[in-house]
């Protein structure tokens, strides 16, 4: 088994501006999703807060609209894509959300 890290892009809304009832909606979308993959959960994750990036030249840069990330254990990068079905973060339906999926290999 390996691990993979769950990226979350797109331009989603901060919790901390959901109204109450929509907190709670996602609160149990992601609630639902955790339970469905069980035990292939390793780290739920944090959602990213304030952000910046710096280039290889030292200048500052545009920071990209990275979201948040899970990890999880999957038997391969298949399987790890799998894990996604149902994920609340892709809900939307119109092409403005990615999960990016990469294996943490040992150093």
């Amino acid at each position: 088994m390996s691990k993979y890290i769950f990226l979350y892009r797109g331009p989603a809304t901060p919790m901390d501006q959901f109204t109450e009832e929509q907190g709670a909606e996602q609160m149990q979308a992601w609630g639902n999703w955790m339970e469905k993959i069980g035990p292939a959960l390793v780290d739920m994750g944090n959602p990213f807060g304030d952000r910046g990036a710096v280039t290889d030249a030292g200048s500052d840069a545009d920071a990209s609209d990275l979201n948040g990330f899970s990890i999880v254990e999957a038997d391969n990068i298949a399987a790890a894509k799998a894990l996604t079905e149902g994920h609340p973060f892709l809900s939307e339906g119109k092409g403005r959300f990615t999960l990016e999926i990469f294996e943490l290999v040992p150093m």
